[in-house]
């Protein structure tokens, strides 16, 4: 998709830093609302998204999540999923997704873990969610394959929950706004102007100065960057994570859950391989252009963290790996979104800690609705309001890999 360098319009009625996942999903939304007919500038600084988070996802989506407001917008990611194209107007040029369910499994191998599981299934349960706990025999008789030493209890999705097209999805939504008349302009954005308790312009490494209404912190990893420029701050900074794409001498011969595992490795299905993701050894902050590997991670903790849980595949051939980012939230590990109380038109909706992709349509759907008509109009989602940071009153989510 090529970008203009120049905008067409001094002033915009919505500027959208970052035009990424989260990006793309707002500028979509906000076209597709009735109630909304201004005029949105989508800024992103590298338009082969080749160093976004979004391009280094896994494309997974889980119900098993231990704040009920996470539970409640994945399962309208998994309806968003299953039924694409009619949310997208039925336009015959959008194809449906590709949505594989196979399960997440975490296992817990202490009592507290188990603790948490129980704790968690009941609330999901709770909220309509197919979770069931298992014990080490009933995941002994159901996957055979795992050696479960240490395992005392296991949380099973069976449904709604494993891989789908995030990366079609992601491209139908900017092609449907860019139609809809949303502008994407490739640039970086390096000052923001503020005056009093309102953004009035965002400033391009260029010099180019643009008037905004509003203004939407989508920059993913770099959130915290682009929210100094206006003079805020966000808990938020970029931590790397590694997956790594294998072929196995002894496949399974079925899918394979996503399996969390207590030693921070999960693996799952990927088609005919697998596929295996893991922290970095030491799990702290980065700069957003650090994506050098620790390229003996694999040989000396993934490959025999995988060959002690699922033993019949000892004998693996590593295809490919890489390395991404999370927009790490510091506080509670969960989203940022809606308006800034000391700065009302600088909207927010960052902080994903690795779960953004799977939430992106309920997100993006309900900032645009913000914006509109400044309320969610649909699910609720002021758990993740920004207030709770000075007041020191996390939304701690548990179930993060």
């Amino acid at each position: 998709m090529t970008l203009s360098e120049t905008p067409s319009r001094s002033s915009y009625d919505v500027v959208i830093i970052g035009g990424a996942m989260m990006g793309a999903s707002v500028a979509w939304f906000l076209t597709a609302h009735p109630g909304f007919d201004g005029s949105v500038l989508v800024v992103e600084r590298d338009p082969s998204y080749e160093l976004s988070s979004t391009a280094h996802t896994n494309s997974c989506i889980r119900q098993q999540f231990s704040q009920p407001i996470n539970v409640q917008v994945s399962q309208f990611c998994a309806q968003y999923v299953r039924g694409f194209r009619g949310f997208m107007g039925d336009d015959p040029e959008v194809p449906d997704l590709h949505f594989h369910d196979f399960g997440y499994l975490y296992l817990a191998g202490t009592q507290a873990g188990a603790k948490a599981l129980r704790a968690a299934q009941a609330m999901q349960v709770a909220q309509g969610a197919a979770t069931r706990l298992m014990t080490p025999e009933q995941m002994a008789q159901a996957f055979p394959f795992y050696d479960l030493s240490g395992i005392v209890l296991g949380g099973f999705g069976a449904a709604d929950e494993g891989y789908f097209d995030g990366g079609t999805m992601f491209d139908c939504w900017r092609r449907a706004a860019r139609r809809a008349g949303v502008e994407y302009l490739r640039g970086e954005v390096t000052d923001i102007s503020v005056d009093g308790a309102r953004v009035q312009a965002v400033h391009l490494a260029d010099g180019t100065r643009i008037a905004c209404g509003q203004v939407v912190n989508a920059a993913g990893p770099r959130a915290t960057l682009v929210a100094a420029m206006a003079g805020l701050s966000l808990p938020v900074e970029p931590r790397k994570r590694y997956t790594f794409v294998f072929e196995a001498a002894r496949p399974l011969g079925c899918d394979l859950p996503l399996t969390v595992d207590p030693s921070g490795m999960h693996v799952r299905t990927d088609g005919s391989w697998y596929m295996a993701g893991h922290p970095p050894r030491v799990d702290g902050p980065v700069a957003p252009d650090d994506f050098e590997a620790d390229h003996n991670l694999w040989q000396e903790v993934v490959w025999p963290a995988i060959a002690s849980r699922i033993p019949q595949l000892d004998a693996l051939r590593l295809r490919r790996s890489w390395v991404g980012h999370y927009a790490y939230n510091t506080l509670d590990q969960n989203a940022i979104i809606g308006p800034h109380p000391d700065l009302p038109n600088f909207l927010m909706i960052n902080g994903f800690s690795g779960h953004g992709l799977q939430q992106s349509p309920a997100m993006g759907r309900g900032l645009a609705e913000w914006i509109v008509s400044g309320r969610y109009e649909t699910l609720d989602l002021t758990p993740f309001a920004y207030d709770r940071i000075p007041a020191g009153c996390p939304l701690r989510e548990q179930a993060i890999i």
